[in-house]
């Protein structure tokens, strides 16, 4: 089970040109790329999370490399977090945190939230592309994460980050939550990219590159 964000025709089948002539869930409604993440289930009932953000965000690079950040090119998939994690150390991508709840540290797993809070998760996607494919047999060796703050070769080609928060309305015991996929560590993410061309390019132009902070409308 997947819980989905975005595009309202997203199935196994997808492809680019039904997300383009989809309806979404996203504010701003050009945005209608695909998204989706394992679905959480406390007590072996489902919970949807009630804040859902995805950031795009010009970091995890050296500014010079910023200033050359590409345009996510139109059906790029990627995907983040690994779902076949046997335990935490598996996986030192996702983190889950407590929303309010400054005392309480983040964790590749599940972690007891306060009373009152809501539990967290945080993942980035990588953000170096190989320049040619949109996507691989794995939906991962097309792209790579960034290595001293710059690109690998076999990657050369920065595209802004992306960063899925979601916050969950249920709090305390850990041991009554788990993921379609298995425990917390499972946690991952999956991304077709269907924005409109020349509105990923004018965000990447005016935000990204000179690193200024812009609304969901992609303005300062």
């Amino acid at each position: 089970m997947h819980s989905f964000f975005g595009a309202t025709v997203t199935n196994a089948m997808t492809n680019l040109a039904d997300l383009l002539n989809s309806q979404t869930t996203c504010n701003p409604r050009e945005d209608t790329s695909s998204y989706w993440v394992p679905t959480l289930y406390q007590d072996n009932n489902p919970v949807e999370p009630t804040i859902v953000t995805f950031y795009y965000l010009g970091e995890g690079v050296r500014d010079d490399i910023i200033a050359t950040t590409q345009p996510i090119p139109q059906g790029l998939r990627i995907v983040a977090g690994n779902a076949k994690a046997t335990g935490p150390n598996d996986n030192t991508i996702s983190r889950w945190s407590c929303l309010h709840a400054g005392q309480v540290g983040s964790s590749h797993d599940f972690v007891n939230c306060p009373a009152g809070t809501m539990l967290e998760s945080y993942l980035d996607f990588p953000q170096c592309w190989n320049g040619r494919d949109l996507d691989s047999a794995d939906h991962k060796s097309h792209m790579a994460y960034p290595v001293n703050q710059a690109c690998p070769s076999t990657h050369p080609v920065p595209v802004p980050k992306l960063r899925q928060v979601l916050r969950y309305p249920v709090s305390g015991d850990p041991a009554r939550l788990r993921l379609a996929s298995g425990g917390g560590f499972t946690m991952h993410g999956d991304f077709f990219n269907a924005w409109p061309v020349e509105e990923m390019a004018r965000r990447v132009n005016d935000c990204i590159r000179p690193i200024i902070k812009c609304g969901a409308n992609g303005r300062p």
